[in-house]
């Protein structure tokens, strides 16, 4: 039988990140074979590795299957050629044969050259716009009539993350989620990462973009829900925000409501947060909340106008952080600020992350996916949910940077300030 082959190259840091095994696997795991046709290891840990590998299939269609899945490990085919490129036959839909991006680092060949994807993400496509030539991811939505888009998977290629320098809980890829295992040393190092963007974000603000760490990034973004409020972790957020650690806060309606129904009322959902029971009539304090706030015009107006005296909104207000208020179809109200339209609230969580450094996931099961669908696999991301199921699904998007706290919010967040010399 004749085989079908095809010759690819891995190169960078391939044996300490255990890319080259990965790859392999992947190959005998499909039905297909190899041969390692040249090996070069790197010396010291600073040097890369080289290797090519014939890969090899009995027919074109599994060999082009293989290729496709070793493709997001870095495995780039040698016969090198531009990328194909397609129009868009109307608004909002793309060729049929469009690229689905990963959220890792991706290039493409245009005209003899190699392009960096800008505003990397998974399951976007690439459009090539520009001259010279720019590649940029773009959602299915926004797409229109004549787009440019990136076809088939000749000239791209995809770089995987390889292991950091720096040692700490995200080094080494703590994707495993059990609620027996210890917290402790984890919120340590989230807790130092969390100092490590504050200061960087410091010098970007006082000495310029070009004294900072691009690769640390200067916003720390935060993904909360609103049990952050029911189980008692209100305070501990409202002094993270407040000391600067928080520099962008997505949630939904129901956070924001219930952390200002305990500014006015003490209450969350009608439970009294220092009573410890529900309330007469506390069922409706968060709609009393709602429309007192509504009446002030935004969450702004009404911190402003002493309607609101403290917590989590009160503190993003003084310390001038960045919200997204995403709504859903089971609102109350909703608040003047939430954006009720899905995909305009995807594209404001969008224009809001350039810059993140660490991401922050607490009890938000769909907050968190979105959110984590959208972020490029090189940001550090912590996820925190009673749920094991919650960070599980975040630490299996890929990342080797993903880790999953199995808890709940209030302890966490009490940790975390502690960490940071709360005395709360």
């Amino acid at each position: 039988m004749t085989m079908a082959t095809e010759s690819v190259t891995l190169e960078g840091h391939i044996i300490d990140s255990l890319i080259l095994a990965k790859v392999l696997d992947t190959i005998l795991q499909m039905g297909g074979t190899f041969d390692m046709k040249e090996m070069k290891v790197g010396a010291t840990r600073e040097d890369s590795s080289l290797t090519k590998i014939k890969v090899q299939a009995n027919s074109p269609q599994l060999l082009d299957e293989i290729l496709q899945a070793i493709q997001p490990h870095g495995a780039v085919v040698d016969q090198i050629a531009d990328c194909t490129i397609a129009p868009a036959p109307k608004e909002g839909v793309l060729p049929d044969s469009f690229y689905a991006t990963s959220h890792l680092p991706t290039q493409v060949r245009v005209k003899d050259q190699w392009l960096d994807v800008e505003a990397i993400e998974m399951d976007l496509a690439i459009r090539i716009s520009g001259d010279p030539p720019k590649a940029h991811t773009v959602p299915m939505a926004e797409v229109k009539t004549g787009d440019m888009i990136v076809t088939g998977r000749s000239g791209v290629r995809v770089f995987p993350l390889e292991r950091p320098k720096e040692r700490d809980v995200f080094a080494f890829m703590e994707a495993q989620v059990s609620s027996e295992r210890p917290h402790q040393h984890i919120i340590t190092d989230v807790a130092k990462r969390m100092r490590m963007i504050r200061d960087n974000r410091h010098k970007a603000l006082t000495q310029g973009e070009a004294a900072c760490d691009p690769e640390l990034g200067t916003k720390v973004l935060l993904v909360g829900g609103p049990a952050i409020v029911h189980a008692g972790g209100r305070d501990a957020l409202s002094w993270l925000i407040d000391e600067g650690f928080i520099h962008l806060l997505f949630c939904g309606n129901a956070l924001a409501a219930h952390d200002m129904e305990a500014s006015m009322y003490g209450t969350s959902l009608g439970y009294g947060l220092c009573a410890g029971r529900t309330v007469p009539h506390g069922h409706e304090h968060h709609l009393r909340t709602i429309n007192m706030v509504r009446s002030a015009g935004s969450i702004k107006h009404a911190v402003e106008s002493g309607l609101i005296k403290n917590g989590i909104m009160a503190s993003c207000i003084h310390q001038n952080v960045d919200m997204v208020l995403a709504g859903s179809i089971r609102d109350d109200g909703p608040l003047p600020d939430v954006i009720t339209d899905s995909v305009q609230a995807q594209g404001a969580m969008r224009a809001a992350l350039p810059g993140v450094g660490l991401a922050i996931m607490i009890a938000t099961t769909l907050h968190a996916i979105a959110t984590g669908n959208c972020l490029p696999a090189k940001v550090p991301t912590v996820c925190v949910d009673i749920n094991p199921a919650v960070p599980t699904k975040l630490s299996d998007r890929g990342s080797f940077q993903a880790v999953g706290l199995v808890m709940d919010s209030s302890s966490f967040l009490r940790q975390l300030a502690q960490e940071l010399s709360w005395h709360g």
